[in-house]
């Protein structure tokens, strides 16, 4: 089949909903379909810096095959990641299944009116998370949800999310009661071959300036306004808990973006300077490595911004137990390979992050527990074979 799937970023952008897409469409190319993404065209990383950062780096496609399957069309208009491409119509009615990801500010509008004049073609969508924002931001995003969000929605043939505990408490709960029969859940996968247990890199332990002896607590994730949801401010108050506790640690935070300068400062003030390392963007190659180096995972985010968290799959799959807090979603794999603990509670935090290296608690399990969950449930080729199927059945 010849399958378009429609998204707002994707790699080399550092964002969950991407890297879904990148992961899906390579999967679903295996299995023999004819897969385009269409992705807004953007050269700088103009959508995850301010105006005051330092100049952004020139994008370069993340790995070779994303060459032929990418088609990255220029916006009319562009704010953010939010994108009005008119172009896309035209290319859409080459296709078999259209399957747009959720939210694509601009471009869902433009797939709805697209799906209204092909009754008879097969829409699938997969909501991946709720838009939060502060100010009249989040007012807009409010009104959004609440007026647009369900006719857009409502279109779809199929509607699917990555944890139907998370779509029974989103801005989308509406849409599942009334249309409980177009919802299947899907989960997200992880590339088991890519992310798996190493042994600690030597050359990047000398870099980051780690200790054998100490514990690392990882953090990956984005730095810019729109994935501020991620609470990395609240990890940096546990951790000077943890610190006038006097427990030992060394603290990784792994990504790049427009707030990464101020949580740098907030490290600095709060005297985690010598306990603390930000490494700044980390290519897709060095990515698995740097999981690699952490001896539990910290995800604290703060609200359902955050709805799946691939990072922890993706530490899961490297051998690293990890620790999240209780949001709809992200708490189903945080059970599973750890622990979940109450958001924006930089106490809980630090308390969950001594009992798991209390010295009673079997670690080296725990290693091997996570690993063989992410091999067992969460590996991308299973996952992309019951989509297959899913489309197979809408065409047919």
């Amino acid at each position: 089949m010849r399958i378009a799937h429609i998204v707002c970023s994707f790699p080399p952008y550092f964002g969950g909903m991407g890297n879904v897409v990148f992961q899906t469409a390579n999967e679903l190319m295996n299995l023999g379909h004819d897969v385009v993404v269409y992705t807004p065209q953007y050269y700088e990383r103009k959508e995850i810096r301010s105006k005051e950062a330092e100049p952004a780096r020139t994008h370069e496609p993340l790995l070779e095959e994303t060459i032929d399957h990418v088609k990255r069309l220029t916006p009319q208009l562009q704010y953010g990641n939010a994108a009005y491409i008119p172009d896309l119509a035209k290319e859409l009615d080459e296709m078999d299944i259209v399957h747009l990801h959720y939210p694509f500010f601009g471009t869902a509008h433009l797939v709805r009116r697209w799906k209204l004049r092909h009754p008879d073609r097969p829409l699938v969508v997969t909501y991946h998370m709720d838009t939060h924002a502060p100010g009249w931001k989040g007012l807009i995003f409010k009104l959004y949800a609440r007026y647009w969000m369900p006719r857009i929605l409502g279109t779809a043939d199929v509607l699917i999310g990555s944890s139907l505990d998370y779509i029974k408490a989103s801005d989308a709960r509406g849409l599942y009661a009334q249309y409980p029969q177009k919802w299947i859940e899907l989960p997200f996968g992880v590339d088991t071959d890519r992310f798996k247990p190493r042994e600690k890199t030597p050359q990047l332990r000398e870099l980051y300036g780690l200790r054998n002896d100490v514990p690392v607590l990882l953090f990956v994730g984005a730095m810019d306004q729109a994935h501020y949801f991620k609470g990395v401010p609240v990890f940096l108050d546990a951790l000077l808990l943890l610190k006038k506790h006097g427990f030992p640690f060394q603290a990784l935070f792994v990504g790049d973006g427009d707030l990464r300068s101020q949580f740098e400062a907030k490290a600095k003030w709060l005297g985690l300077s010598d306990t603390v390392r930000f490494t700044g963007y980390v290519s897709d190659d060095e990515l698995p490595l740097h999981y690699n180096l952490g001896d539990l995972f910290i995800l604290p985010s703060i609200h359902q911004g955050e709805a799946f968290g691939l990072v922890l799959l993706e530490a899961m799959a490297s051998g690293v137990p990890v620790l999240s807090t209780d949001l709809p979603g992200i708490r189903r794999i945080a059970d599973e390979g750890g622990k979940v603990v109450e958001p924006r509670n930089p106490a809980a935090l630090a308390d969950a992050i001594l009992g798991y290296f209390n010295p009673a608690n079997n670690q080296a399990d725990w290693r091997r527990m996570v690993r063989t969950i992410a091999e067992e449930k969460y590996s991308w080729g299973p996952i992309a074979s019951k989509l297959s199927h899913l489309y197979k059945e809408l065409v047919h």
